[in-house]
């Protein structure tokens, strides 16, 4: 930026679940009532469309293309699926709780507004300089109304592993969604364990990974 400040500039992708208008329209307006320091932060957007010559089923046609753009804050220690799962990070304990923390803060504001996130998951938890957790990617959010508590639809989308067996069953929505979701991302966290949708830790190996999580941090201070 001319100010010298870094952000991120996320493209929706043309084979977005929703229709492209839809889908930024819809992550534009629910990111704007959103200010918390547990949420990401949305610096600006652009949405518009030109022409351009393009291959279709063989042929080269001129069609009206449009692009939309959305501008983030910059959060150089990427994603919360990097730390846990792909880089030998060294998280202690105090670590991983403010981690869980900041999540259940920043969801519990989400939900006051009320927005349902949809699509909770490691790899939609940014880390700022300090470790601070922050929600990201509302590109599935569904916002209700004050008095209303839930939703159907017959249009499932999401990640599979973290989706509530209610939507993805049933198509119902409710921040109970986010909730089934939550938990996953929590014991991910704690344990250090991908979640494998069939493959489900028994409650004795979830406490001994956590055990030996506890015991390594013990032993590093000594």
């Amino acid at each position: 930026m001319p100010d010298g400040q870094i952000i991120t500039v996320k493209k929706l992708a043309e084979n977005s679940p929703i229709a492209r208008d839809k889908a930024f329209a819809n992550e534009v307006q629910n990111i704007m009532a959103l200010h918390h320091e547990n949420v990401l932060k949305l610096v600006g957007y652009c949405h518009e469309g030109q022409k351009k010559v393009v291959l279709n089923n063989g042929r080269y046609i001129v069609a009206d293309i449009v692009e939309s753009l959305l501008c983030h804050e910059y959060l150089p220690l990427g994603s919360l699926q990097k730390h846990l799962f792909e880089v030998h990070t060294k998280m202690d304990w105090n670590i991983r709780f403010n981690i869980i923390k900041g999540i259940c803060n920043g969801l519990h504001f989400v939900h006051s507004i009320p927005i349902v996130h949809m699509d909770l998951k490691p790899e939609n938890i940014l880390l700022d300089d300090n470790m601070v957790p922050k929600i990201a990617d509302f590109g599935l959010s569904r916002l209700f109304g004050q008095e209303q508590t839930r939703m159907n639809t017959q249009n499932v989308v999401g990640s599979y592993g973290y989706i509530a067996p209610e939507y993805l069953y049933r198509g119902e929505i409710s921040t109970k969604s986010d909730i089934y979701s939550l938990g996953l991302l929590i014991m991910e966290t704690t344990t250090g364990e991908k979640n494998c949708p069939g493959k489900e830790p028994s409650a004795v190996q979830f406490i001994k990974n956590v055990r030996e999580i506890l015991l390594h941090d013990m032993e590093t201070k000594l």
